[in-house]
């Protein structure tokens, strides 16, 4: 388990980042990975402030707004905002660039990004062809857990908005990085607050109860996971 006030923290103009890996400077060989994923941050952003152009490869990038708007442009010529309730997902097997603001000169901005990294097979493809991007917004259900992004075949992203007693169960095989989004849950008798994150493996039937009124993410990895690059991101 990992509580949100453990997380490192980097603090650039106008940007608060909180690592759940090992990220940019804040290094920790026994932390790289949890099966393909490679990073979870929480980025908060002032009004107006944001990322200048910078690079990513052999990474699948997945963007989950919190709160504020977050304008996004990239090396395909794509640009867009997202906002809450909305998902982005960059496949960038080749190298792509782009930038990443806060949309809003007056709000602050509050989002999740994500890293996994591709499979090993298509780590050995060739030609891995030009990056992709897509971005929709989530159509979820209250009480249940929705499959949002499948990757590939045994590397799914999952959400749910949950009230109060709910109950929803993750999945039993494989590994599974459940992260609190907001609310607060209790899972086998642990009480996780926003921004809390836990990490199973295999534990066979888990279940999660809304205390109040919450939303939670959690990926799910039936699939070897390529060795971890000690180059973190």
């Amino acid at each position: 388990m990992i509580r949100a006030d453990e997380r490192n923290e980097t603090r650039r103009d106008g940007i608060t980042t909180r690592h759940s890996f090992s990220y940019g400077d804040h290094y920790d060989p026994d932390n790289v990975a949890f099966g393909p994923l490679r990073a979870v941050n929480e980025e908060r952003l002032d009004p107006g402030a944001g990322y200048a152009s910078h690079q990513h490869s052999d990474v699948e990038i997945v963007t989950w707004v919190l709160d504020g708007a977050l304008a996004h442009e990239d090396s395909t010529g794509t640009r867009g905002v997202i906002r809450p309730s909305e998902v982005q997902h960059v496949s960038a097997r080749t190298a792509v660039e782009h930038t990443e603001r806060n949309a809003s000169e007056t709000e602050p901005l509050r989002f999740l990004q994500m890293m996994v990294a591709p499979s090993a097979d298509e780590l050995a493809d060739p030609d891995p062809g030009a990056p992709t991007y897509r971005q929709w917004d989530l159509q979820g259900a209250r009480g249940y857990l929705l499959d949002v992004l499948r990757l590939r075949d045994g590397v799914t992203l999952h959400a749910a908005l949950l009230d109060v007693g709910d109950v929803v169960a993750l999945p039993e095989d494989g590994l599974v990085y459940l992260q609190v989004t907001r609310g607060s849950v209790d899972v086998a008798g642990t009480v996780l607050d926003a921004g809390d994150a836990v990490r199973a493996s295999s534990a066979g039937p888990l279940g999660v109860k809304a205390l109040a009124s919450s939303e939670i993410l959690a990926w799910h990895f039936a699939e070897p996971a390529p060795a971890p690059n000690q180059e973190h991101p």
